[in-house]
């Protein structure tokens, strides 16, 4: 799905700031509505000790990664989205064992921002998105 992902260094080119431009813009909108939501899922996550690196992932067509929080046109979302964390996707190999910790170093404060995992056709990439501030 992304060039490096099997690879010893974690996704450079997926954290490219063209493909993060696109990423944000094919979701923003629909994250807004939906931020709330995951800003509790992610709080809850870590609260009850299954990761300090929750992942949301996002995407039009059904995927087989995490458990299902809000499906599309739930709340006005276009976008179905699913709780994951880092330990999901090392296990199935999206992202690499000994990338692991790059990605923790990457990993932006989850109070402030939510991971998401954009997943659009044949395109896949993360992309970190501010909570919107009350």
């Amino acid at each position: 799905m992304i060039n490096n992902s099997n690879e010893s260094i974690l996704m450079d080119d997926a954290n490219s700031p063209e493909v993060n431009r696109k990423l944000l813009g094919m979701v923003s909108q629909d994250f807004v509505k939906v931020s709330d939501q995951l800003k509790e899922a992610s709080y809850q996550i870590r609260k009850r000790g299954f990761s300090e690196h929750p992942v949301f992932v996002v995407s039009k067509e059904e995927a087989a990664i995490g458990i299902l929080l809000l499906a599309r046109e739930e709340m006005g979302n276009v976008w179905n989205y699913r709780a994951s964390f880092l330990q999901e996707f090392v296990d199935r190999e999206l992202v690499g064992a000994e990338s692991q910790e790059l990605f923790k170093e990457n990993y932006k404060n989850p109070d402030e921002y939510c991971c998401l995992f954009v997943i659009q056709a044949d395109f896949a990439g993360f992309v970190f998105v501010p909570f919107p501030e009350d």
